[in-house]
């Protein structure tokens, strides 16, 4: 009698044990699952404002970073830097910022919005003129643009579209001025003999009305060709002694409102855009390293 109900007992004991391990097992699955989800949920997001130009090839390099990096969530905003620069002097939260231009950088230091020792040439670019493949416009480059019957042009706000003013500037179509930036749309028009001009708000914009067929022709950068290799002529690639370098620089924006994490992904993504690494895929995206 006693062996039955010691029998019992450790039959009991034994379920038990088993129910234990078999709720531990379970337990841990669901540990390991929570584990995984509060891990997306904490990623540590920041926010980088680029020139439009640079939407391709750090879409690329932020893909790159992540498979080391899957802990950093990269958000980009890509517009014209003129305009991203406007949205950083209103408030917007931003940790780095990469131009398609000095000027704006030199504007964020002077306003006190630049993270002092962190500012980089990264890489330089070119303008050229494009036209949709096979066209068969009489335009051969900046010099007989008023051939044309339309043209994409950004804006002078916009770094393209003062770099192109610039070297319409050197070559005598239009007048001399210290803020090549300041010349109207209007004005490049009647200089080029009232010629049909769409002004773009970014240099994707000019390069979607020429590959779109809107427009004739347009000026944009080397870099904005890759991809569009099959449907875009290059016209003109324009010398820097038309437009002066066409640099990118970098800089880390001062950020209230980063924590600590925020802060120091922030300061790591900046040394890999500087990075060999990512020299590599620059170039291969038609840009120039050598700065």
């Amino acid at each position: 009698m006693r062996r039955r109900i010691l029998a019992g007992v450790l039959a009991g004991l034994m379920m038990l044990t088993m129910a234990g391990c078999s709720g531990g097992a379970d337990g841990t699955a669901e540990s390991g699952k929570a584990s995984d989800e509060d891990a997306a949920a904490e990623k540590t997001e920041i926010q980088v404002f680029i020139a439009a130009s640079l939407n391709t090839v750090m879409t690329e390099l932020a893909d790159l970073y992540n498979e080391d990096h899957p802990e950093v969530k990269i958000i980009y905003n890509a517009d014209s830097s003129g305009t991203l620069l406007t949205q950083i002097r209103e408030g917007y939260e931003c940790d780095i910022f990469f131009s398609a231009a000095q000027k704006q950088m030199d504007d964020l230091e002077a306003d006190g919005l630049m993270v002092e020792g962190t500012r980089a040439d990264v890489v330089n670019n070119q303008v050229v003129v494009v036209t949709l493949k096979d066209s068969g416009t009489k335009v051969t480059g900046l010099e007989d643009l008023d051939k044309a019957e339309s043209i994409a042009l950004a804006g002078g706000s916009v770094p393209v579209g003062k770099y192109t003013r610039q070297a319409l500037m050197n070559l005598g179509i239009l007048p001399d001025t210290a803020e090549p930036d300041g010349i109207t749309t209007e004005e490049v028009s009647e200089a080029l003999g009232g010629v049909e001009i769409s002004e773009q708000d970014n240099v994707s914009k000019v390069l979607t009305a020429v590959a779109e067929g809107s427009c004739e022709v347009g000026t944009t950068y080397y870099s904005d060709t890759y991809g569009y290799e099959d449907d875009l002529d290059i016209l003109q690639t324009v010398s820097y002694d038309l437009t002066g370098d066409v640099i990118y620089p970098v800089a880390r924006v001062v950020n209230e409102e980063a924590d600590e994490a925020q802060t120091a992904a922030a300061e790591d993504f900046l040394e890999f855009i500087l990075s060999d690494e990512a020299k590599t895929v620059f170039e291969s995206y038609y840009f120039d390293t050598d700065v």
